[in-house]
C-alpha cells in the first residue's frame, strides 16, 4: 500500500510539472501570474490579434473584461465583425497588454471560443455598450479566449528575458 501511495504521489507531481511549464525564468508561477494579472488590470485596452483567410495578422484594440484566475479573457464584440469571421476560421488568437508605464509587456496565445448563450452575454456587459449594442440579444456576441501560452516582461518587477536570445519568460498552461 505505501509503494502504491509513494507511485500516485510521483505520478501526480509528474503531471503538475508537465501539465504548466515554465520557461526562461526563475521566478515561479505565482509570480509570474501576479504579474501578469498586475499589467493587464492597470491597462484598461489591449490589442487583440487574429489571422485572416490569407495568414496576415489582423490587429485591433479592444476593451476586455478583467481577466479571470486563470488569465481567461472575455471580449464583447458585433457578430458581425471581421474578427468574429477570423476566429471561426482559426481560432488561435494573441492578447497584447502592454504595461502602463510603457516598461513591459504581457502577452497571451490562446485558443478563442464565440460565446452566444444570455447567462453568459449579461455577466460580461457594460452599460457603457448600450450604444454599440442597442438589441443586446442580437447585436452582441462573447469572446473567450482560454490561455495556452504567456510571454511576460515587466523590468520594474524583474521579470526580463534571456540576457542572451532575449526569449522572455514563458508560462505554458495545461490544456
Amino acid at each position: 500500500m505505501k509503494k502504491a501511495l509513494q507511485l500516485l504521489f510521483v505520478c501526480c507531481l509528474v503531471f503538475n510539472v508537465s501539465a504548466q511549464q515554465i520557461k526562461n525564468t526563475s521566478h515561479s508561477k505565482t509570480v509570474l501570474l501576479k504579474a501578469a494579472k498586475e499589467i493587464m488590470t492597470s491597462t484598461g485596452t489591449c490589442a487583440l490579434i487574429t489571422q485572416d483567410k490569407n495568414g496576415v495578422s489582423r490587429v485591433r484594440m479592444m476593451d476586455p473584461f478583467l481577466p479571470e484566475k486563470d488569465l481567461t479573457v472575455w471580449f464583447g464584440t458585433n457578430p458581425k465583425s471581421r474578427k468574429v469571421a477570423q476566429i471561426k476560421n482559426n481560432n488561435k488568437v494573441t492578447i497584447y497588454y502592454r504595461d502602463k508605464d510603457n516598461s513591459g509587456y504581457a502577452m497571451i496565445y490562446g485558443k478563442a471560443e464565440l460565446v452566444n448563450d444570455q447567462k453568459s452575454k449579461n455577466k460580461y456587459w457594460k452599460d457603457t455598450w448600450k450604444s454599440f449594442y442597442p438589441n443586446k440579444k442580437e447585436s452582441y456576441l462573447l469572446i473567450k479566449v482560454t490561455p495556452i501560452r504567456m510571454e511576460i516582461v515587466s523590468p520594474p518587477r524583474n521579470i526580463i528575458g534571456s540576457a542572451e536570445t532575449w526569449e522572455p519568460p514563458i508560462l505554458i498552461f495545461k490544456q
